[in-house]
């Protein structure tokens, strides 16, 4: 059954403007038609929803371009271990997903609509088992981690040194999923804020968010000794070696993955040129900054600039990150990584382009956590 993802595009793009409908009812049929999956799910579904659509969205539109799709779906497929995900279940969420599709798209459902999507699913499905089977015989599904160290350096932001029961191998820029024993199979991502070191230890920024059940949990409630599960490490803005200097953009505790990156590029002997933005609203949200000035004393190629945007009393550098970048020479011949919230970012890489900073030189991701 040959793939043909023109087919697949048309039908989905009808679904796109009832998503919420549709991600209802697919956990609805998926449920009633298999009751004993609905324990591998957390109690409330809002945010599985969205991260589902998410997901098929980004394989729907990605299935002209093999590489990155098989790259993707690997990823997942190797994260879906830790919520033990087993082959037959993929076959109880393909009928489900088909039933969906078939349901919201049926204006303009045919016979061969339908071998589209169950051929795209299929390859889909199958990919993610071949990963999951692969990464089985190397690595655990989940990690457990001890909590030794818990810093509240806000009212809502926690620096959080975590020290997983086996090591955990990690790329810098990486991010891991967390639960909490607060919250059973309701699991979080946060960027890991540190390059790997030889003591497994890994540092977690966690700011909490209302109504963030397991932000909330790692800020409040957690303390040393206390345990927590992460999940395989995952991401791809990861430090290139083009040795070109760096431009780092760090919207609130979108810190994290970039702090693990310039620890990496310290370690690694390498002498770029960095400049490391850090944004923040209010001055009391510079959270990091006696750290960051003890990595810049002893990196003479560092340059950390706090820039505060809501502040008026603040006597530093004021204004939003986007427009404060353009106070300084080109970023032309840069590689540029930022993260934040998603409109810094969106914004940020937007300027960026439009000064010249070629888009394949630039890194980006939002904020993990809850924003």
């Amino acid at each position: 059954m040959s793939l043909n993802p023109h087919l697949v595009k048309e039908s989905f793009a009808v679904v796109e403007p009832v998503a919420d409908r549709a991600a209802a009812y697919f956990y609805g049929r998926l449920f009633a038609e298999n009751p004993h999956l609905r324990g591998m799910f957390p109690p409330a579904m809002d945010v599985q929803r969205d991260r589902l659509f998410g997901a098929l969205t980004r394989i729907v539109w990605s299935l002209d371009s093999p590489d990155g799709l098989a790259s993707y779906l690997g990823q997942l497929g190797r994260d879906h271990r830790k919520y033990g995900v087993i082959p037959e279940h993929y076959t109880a969420i393909g009928n489900a997903l088909l039933a969906t599709i078939r349901r919201f798209a049926a204006e303009i459902w045919t016979a061969e609509i339908e071998a589209a999507w169950v051929a795209a699913y299929t390859a889909a499905a199958n990919a993610m088992i071949e990963a999951a089977d692969a990464d089985a015989g190397i690595s655990p599904a989940w990690w457990l981690a001890e909590v030794i160290d818990h810093e509240l350096r806000t009212r809502d932001i926690a620096v959080i040194t975590l020290r997983p029961s086996q090591r955990m191998p990690f790329v810098p820029g990486q991010y891991v999923n967390v639960q909490t024993a607060r919250w059973p199979r309701v699991w979080r991502t946060f960027s890991i804020a540190n390059a790997p070191r030889e003591d497994n230890t890994i540092r977690l920024h966690v700011r909490a968010v209302p109504g963030g059940w397991v932000s909330t949990a790692l800020v409040e409630h957690t303390r040393i000794g206390d345990t927590v599960m992460l999940g395989p490490p995952v991401g791809t803005m990861t430090p290139s070696d083009s040795g070109r200097d760096m431009l780092c953009v760090a919207g609130g505790t979108g810190l994290a993955p970039l702090k693990a990156i310039v620890e990496h590029v310290i370690s690694s002997g390498r002498r770029p040129n960095i400049h490391l933005l850090v944004g923040a609203r209010h001055t009391h949200e510079l959270y990091d900054l006696p750290d960051l000035i003890r990595m810049e004393s002893s990196f003479p190629w560092l340059r950390v600039l706090p820039v505060v945007s809501d502040d008026a009393g603040y006597d530093g550098m004021r204004g939003r990150l986007p427009e404060v970048m353009e106070r300084f020479h080109s970023w032309a011949e840069h590689d540029v990584y930022v993260c934040g919230p998603p409109e810094m970012v969106n914004e940020a890489v937007r300027r960026l382009q439009w000064s010249g900073v070629p888009l394949a030189n630039i890194r980006r991701d939002i904020a993990l956590g809850e924003f």
